[in-house]
């Protein structure tokens, strides 16, 4: 791969980005505009910020590189972390909308009346971030070393500063403009190179369709019948529940202007995700047939970035391979950004006064931490890590927001031992989920996949817990509950 087209490609996605934040700036003047956007955002630019920032390195690179691994059952990600949207559109978008929070702390406190609440969330919002953050910067780096072979670290350093830069400048409003942008390019980046292989595959250009011929067909185990329930079904638990909890995802609610645009965000959003997942898909299925030696060598979270080359001669593959190259580090971008907008919403309003300045000051320590934490760590595997996220964000925050929403009965003491137990539970499975399987190998699926039984676990205790503190039930919790789900006028 010429480095050049990595290069060009590289800088002139961080010139728009960044030329693009600066002009939030001229528009950012309060502190609603830095943490919400001052609420005004409408449902189109808000769908198109909310597909650049969840759409991330798992998605644009690591969806297709499970399927050129897995085969059909790599399709379940990109089914859950679209349907993940529809539980937001039916049990969350418009009543965490009318509950008037700035971040999750906020509606945590503000349903609960505790303070104790606010700082288990606040501290559980920000580790969530800080380790999705981590393959977004991990996947920057895989890319610039493929694409330009410049040292890995060089991609994670350069995201990390281009985020920090824009987020310090304008805040949510400028973000916007910008996830925005980079929604569509993604979405350009994949689309017209998969279109373009599709038919260059269909027109039998020489050498092509004998190599295709030459590839051993399907083995069993990498479709329907390889099909292993229990991780099925609790992947699709962390997905599903997953996206009810994160941070940047759930921020992005507090900028419609009421709870009507809350809702109609989210059913574009869907449509948005549908047709996006299309084209990852379709790369994996395509890299089964033509690149197959990326699966053995390691490198599938890279085939995105490499089949547009060995597929496509001449210069037109050269253009397809930077437009791919500019999605992938679009991607990086965008969802770090969301994701350090809502930590520094979370850590200025918790230790810096909730300022202007506070908020600048956080979104460069939001930064550092997941930068340090990338260049000491490797990637195992982009949708996987983002995957494991999902189920801790799936047995914490997401049952406390789900009940502090539909259950007058919970209470402060219930919804931080839930979020404590759970947190223990699927951080234990995480962490030390390798040495546990090597002493019991019979439970290895367990702990690689646990959101199946640390989420009952985590609503079990809440409720329990919350049933024994009948008097630990808010005095304003009424009040606060029909505001939820009062519609507008």
């Amino acid at each position: 791969m010429n480095p050049w087209v990595g290069y060009v490609s590289i800088a002139a996605v961080a010139a728009a980005s960044t030329l693009i934040g600066f002009y939030g700036l001229r528009v950012s003047r309060t502190t609603s505009d830095f943490y919400v956007a001052s609420r005004t955002v409408r449902p189109w630019w808000n769908a198109s910020a909310i597909g650049g920032e969840y759409l991330s390195a798992a998605s644009f690179l690591g969806v297709a590189g499970l399927v050129l691994l897995t085969g059909s059952q790599g399709l379940w990600f990109p089914i859950g972390y679209t349907a993940g949207y529809l539980m937001l559109l039916l049990f969350v978008a418009a009543p965490l909308r009318r509950s008037g929070a700035y971040t999750i702390p906020d509606f945590t406190q503000a349903r609960l009346e505790s303070t104790g609440v606010r700082r288990v969330t606040s501290v559980l919002v920000i580790v969530i971030g800080w380790f999705y953050i981590v393959p977004q910067l991990q996947g920057a780096a895989l890319t610039v070393r493929i694409t330009t072979g410049m040292p890995a670290w060089a991609g994670s350093v350069a995201v990390a500063v281009i985020v920090a830069a824009v987020v310090v400048a304008g805040g949510m409003r400028s973000i916007t403009f910008v996830q925005a942008f980079q929604f569509w390019l993604k979405l350009t980046a994949l689309a017209i190179p998969a279109v373009v292989i599709l038919i260059v595959v269909a027109g039998g250009v020489p050498g092509i369709v004998a190599h295709a011929a030459s590839i051993d067909p399907f083995p069993a185990e990498a479709g329907p019948a390889g099909l292993d329930v229990y991780r099925t079904v609790s992947l699709m638990v962390a997905l599903l529940l997953g996206t009810l909890g994160l941070p940047h995802v759930l921020v992005r609610f507090y900028t419609s202007p009421d709870g009507v645009a809350a809702r109609r965000t989210t059913v574009i959003v869907l449509a948005l995700l549908s047709a996006f997942y299309c084209f990852p898909t379709v790369f994996g299925l395509l890299g089964r047939v033509f690149a197959p030696d990326l699966a053995a060598g390691g490198q599938a979270d890279a085939l995105v970035l490499m089949l547009p080359g060995r597929l496509v001669p001449g210069p037109a593959g050269v253009l397809l391979t930077a437009l791919v190259i500019a999605g992938a580090f679009a991607a990086f971008l965008s969802t770090t950004s969301g994701l350090v907008v809502s930590l520094a919403g979370v850590i200025s309003q918790d230790m810096l006064g909730g300022s202007v300045r506070g908020f600048r000051i956080a979104a460069v320590l939001a930064t550092i931490v997941p930068l340090v934490v990338a260049l000491a760590t490797e990637s195992s595997g982009l949708a996987g890590s983002v995957g494991l996220v999902f189920a801790f964000t799936a047995s914490t925050l997401c049952p406390v927001l789900l009940l502090g929403i539909w259950w007058r009965g919970l209470t402060a003491r219930g919804a931080v031992a839930g979020m404590l137990v759970g947190g223990t539970l699927s951080a234990a499975a995480i962490f030390g989920g390798g040495m546990l399987a090597a002493w019991a190998p019979g439970i290895r699926p367990l702990l690689e996949q646990p959101a199946a039984w640390t989420v009952p676990i985590a609503v079990a205790v809440i409720v329990l817990v919350s049933r024994t503190d009948r008097r630990g039930t808010p005095r304003g919790v009424d009040t606060f509950l029909a505001r939820l789900h009062t519609p507008e006028m």
